[in-house]
């Protein structure tokens, strides 16, 4: 999002919490134009000082505890970062934003978690809502009060409800980058296998750069509103595991993965299936990565990463 926003020609600010974060320098790294300010989701006398700071035209808010496996053993942390540093941002930008010729422009980024066990096949905005981890539910709070804060107090807040978008910068305890990095490791003899969950869990996937240009029209709409952005192909880990290793010319992945119950979930999400045609049609969006190209550019970068690696190692 950094990098696209700086492409369009934007003064980019990231919000960090903590002097010692350890991804202050990933971030730089990845971004040097971006510049950093202090401020914490959990903290509202922090998100107003970073406000009144940098006076922002939008605020892209994709902080979170995003991964839904650990939600279930910190769910309380989850609720508080996820859930409400939603209603603290939209607090401070109320508090702050009315003292601005320009109010702010706000994007919260939902989650197709918060459809969870679906109603309804595809998921459109208006598919009932049913979340089956602390992650999801913590999710539709945050969808639900970026509606209320629209609607109580004429916020420009948009909500992208947004399905699984991946790319080589996944961390590697998302199940496709656990994937794609083994694989990697597997191909140069540095690991034997791969240990994963449910196989049978079906996900729209989709390449995070493209979402991240969703996200960005959302906000230069005359009216805020809410999307689902997603591809609308649902694919399985199964199908995911037969194109990576296709990428790497080895048959017959069953020999290399395994199964284990802990990585299942207490709730699973059995299938997502988005149906984006109000983004199409509103916002002018569409992917443009496709699922077979987007397994292919993460095992290749985490085949030239792994492979770096080793040499330096060496």
């Amino acid at each position: 999002m950094s990098e696209f926003l700086t492409g369009k020609g934007y003064q980019v600010f990231g919000l960090v919490r903590g002097q010692n974060n350890p991804k202050i320098q990933l971030v730089q790294d990845e971004n040097p134009s971006l510049e950093l300010v202090e401020g914490d989701l959990r903290d509202l006398s922090s998100l107003i000082a970073a406000l009144e700071h940098v006076q922002p035209d939008e605020v892209y808010n994709l902080g979170a505890m995003s991964f839904v496996a650990l939600s279930f053993r910190q769910p309380e942390l989850t609720a508080d970062t996820t859930g409400l540093g939603v209603l603290r941002m939209l607090e401070a930008i109320r508090i702050v934003g009315g003292a601005q010729r320009n109010p702010i422009r706000f994007y919260q980024a939902s989650s197709s978690e918060i459809f969870g066990k679906v109603r309804e096949t595809p998921q459109t905005e208006n598919t009932p809502l049913h979340p089956r981890s602390p992650y999801g539910v913590a999710k539709v709070f945050g969808h639900s009060i970026t509606v209320n804060y629209r609607e109580s107090y004429g916020m420009h807040a948009c909500s992208g409800i947004c399905f699984n978008h991946e790319s080589p910068r996944r961390g590697l305890e998302f199940v496709t980058r656990k994937i794609t990095n083994g694989l990697a490791r597997i191909k140069l003899g540095l690991q034997e296998s791969i240990t994963l969950g449910n196989l049978d869990a079906a996900r729209d996937w989709g390449y995070a750069g493209d979402y991240v240009e969703a996200m960005w029209l959302m906000l230069q709409q005359e009216e805020p509103d809410n999307y689902v952005i997603a591809t609308g192909e649902t694919h399985t880990i199964r199908e995911f595991l037969d194109l990576a290793f296709q990428c790497a010319e080895i048959d017959d992945w069953q020999r290399y993965v395994h199964t284990d119950p802990r990585f299942e979930r207490p709730a699973e999400v059995d299938l997502l299936c988005g149906d984006a045609t109000k983004a199409r049609e509103k916002l002018g969006w569409k992917p443009q990565v496709t699922f077979a190209d987007l397994v292919r550019i993460m095992y290749e970068s985490d085949l030239a990463e792994e492979a770096a690696r080793a040499e330096l190692d060496r």
